[in-house]
Parts: structure tokens; C-alpha cells; sequence
């Protein structure tokens, strides 16, 4: 087996992973808002479907929890962008 260096490590960990695909999304809805394009929508439903499944895999893992938690409150806040620009 592979050693991971400490910054392998943190950058591969479950909770690190959910994070950047919260702050994807957040960042693909930023984009959109100045950007509009219907693939681009589309994008931003595939990028929260990833981290809903990459929060679920931290959830899983069971470490930093409270991480773990803002990121759900996080996609939430993102979720709610994106039915409020959707709507304009």
C-alpha cells in the first residue's frame, strides 16, 4: 500500500473532497447568475448531486462531523441560490 504524504492525505479525505464539491457548486451558481446558459444549469444540478454524495461519503466516514455539517447547511444556502435565480 501507498504512503500518503500529510498532504495527500488531507486533500484525498472524505471531508476535504465534500467541502470542494460544496464550494464547486456555490462557485458554478456564482457563475451562472453572470453567465446564463441552460447547460450551465444543468451542471450546477450535476455538481450538487456530487456533493450530495460526497457529504453522504463523509457522514459515512465518520470524522470531522461538524465539517461535515456546515457543508450540508452550505449546499442547502447553494440549493436555494439556484431556485431563486432560476425563478428570475
Amino acid at each position: 500500500m501507498a504512503k500518503h504524504s500529510d498532504i495527500s492525505w488531507k486533500k484525498d479525505h472524505p471531508c476535504t473532497l465534500s467541502s470542494n464539491s460544496v464550494e464547486k457548486a456555490l462557485r458554478m451558481v456564482q457563475s451562472a447568475r453572470s453567465h446564463y446558459e441552460e447547460i450551465a444549469v444543468e451542471h450546477i444540478f450535476d455538481q450538487i448531486s456530487h456533493a450530495e454524495k460526497a457529504i453522504q461519503t463523509a457522514e459515512e466516514f465518520g470524522e470531522h462531523l461538524d465539517i461535515v455539517e456546515q457543508n450540508k447547511k452550505q449546499l442547502k444556502q447553494v440549493k436555494q441560490q439556484l431556485s431563486e435565480f432560476q425563478k428570475e
